[in-house]
């Protein structure tokens, strides 16, 4: 059993989490800004503002494992990235293992690119995150201290608007974006839970990106 804090534990990422972390028998603490009408028995549910210090303090002070499922959305747009390099920070000194959900803008269409984020074919409106979120991923790989962490990149088709149904069958890869033979790539919450928890389990990314898709 570890220890996990999952920060934005209340969203479609971080809900799923959370739910395949305790479904597992894991210690879980959410984290966020309020608290879900429906909460999975046995999880501590803690509100609070990411853009706390105290808060991110409290994240790491009794936990083997930090999970950010935070999207740079509404008030964060523009300061996840701040604020997971003051997380990483703290992970780094407390001997705690970080996890960060990115998306899949910043995964290579094929090895040597280029970006999906900078094809013509992905969404305007989400290339601001999505080059948020990549220089997190910069960021954690500059870092020269030795915070153990991970980045995990869904599928290009991943999101609330696509929930589908936990299979336990999914594809691991790096850097390049997976996709079946139609050129669809997807995955559901639950699946990309199960990579997670599973990862949290059997560690086999350090200071490593993965993606996963069907």
């Amino acid at each position: 059993m570890s220890r996990i804090t999952v920060l934005g534990g209340t969203g479609y990422a971080g809900g799923h989490i959370v739910r395949a972390a305790a479904a597992r028998g894991h210690d879980v603490t959410s984290i966020s800004r309020a608290l879900p009408a429906d909460q999975v028995a046995g999880v501590r549910y803690v509100t609070g503002s990411v853009l706390d210090d105290a808060v991110l303090a409290s994240a790491v002070a009794d936990a083997e494992v930090v999970i950010s499922a935070l999207a740079p959305r509404g008030e964060l747009v523009g300061r996840v990235r701040p604020v997971l390099a003051t997380l990483a920070g703290l992970a780094g000194d407390a001997g705690v293992r970080l996890g960060v959900i990115g998306g899949a803008g910043s995964l290579l269409v094929a090895p040597g690119g280029p970006r999906l984020a900078d094809t013509a074919s992905f969404p305007e409106a989400f290339k601001e995150e999505a080059a948020e979120m990549s220089s997190v991923l910069d960021d954690l790989r500059a870092r020269e201290d030795d915070v153990d962490w991970f980045y995990v990149s869904p599928a290009a088709g991943f999101g609330s608007y696509a929930p589908g149904e936990a299979t336990g069958t999914y594809r691991l890869g790096d850097d390049v974006l997976l996709a079946d033979a139609d050129g669809t790539s997807a995955i559901s919450g639950a699946d990309l839970a199960d990579a997670v928890v599973t990862e949290i389990e059997t560690p086999a990314h350090h200071r490593r990106r993965f993606t996963v898709a069907y």
